[in-house]
């Protein structure tokens, strides 16, 4: 989730150990809560827009018109697909772009997207379905538009 906000591996990397390190700071606590991972999910993007802010840079970052590096993956038809969805996350409103991370990045329930995001579980399904149609639909015209 680091990397797909920052673009970068090293700060991504800086914002996961900070917030392992507020989370071994609070380990008693995190023993009692009922969703420690939606609290690590929510100290991380604290992490990763501190680092934003304390770098002066404040704007959106998905306008920040930095390039996502490409990834390395196994055959050259799978890395087309992973660089596609890397464009397509880019354009998604940010609410669909956070529950689509939350869910198929990270792997966390309806239910603990709902607690981190503060919507219901039913916004949490509308706007994965939405990004997931549009993800569809992305990759069809991508398709047709190589032929």
């Amino acid at each position: 989730m680091a990397y797909l906000r920052t673009k970068d591996r090293d700060a991504a990397n800086d914002a996961v150990q900070e917030a392992f390190s507020k989370a071994w700071v609070h380990r008693e606590g995190l023993e009692q809560m009922d969703n420690p991972e939606g609290w690590m999910v929510k100290t991380l993007k604290n992490e990763v827009l501190q680092q934003f802010r304390g770098a002066g840079r404040t704007e959106p970052l998905e306008d920040q018109g930095q390039a996502i590096p490409e990834a390395t993956p196994e055959s050259p038809e799978a890395g087309d697909t992973v660089k596609l969805v890397f464009r397509f996350l880019e354009d998604l409103p940010e609410k669909q772009r956070e529950v689509f991370e939350l869910r198929e990045v990270e792997g966390l329930t309806y239910e603990e997207i709902a607690s981190y995001l503060e919507i219901s579980v039913e916004q949490v399904k509308v706007n994965l379905h939405r990004a997931r149609k549009k993800l569809r639909e992305f990759l069809l015209k991508c398709k047709e538009d190589e032929r």
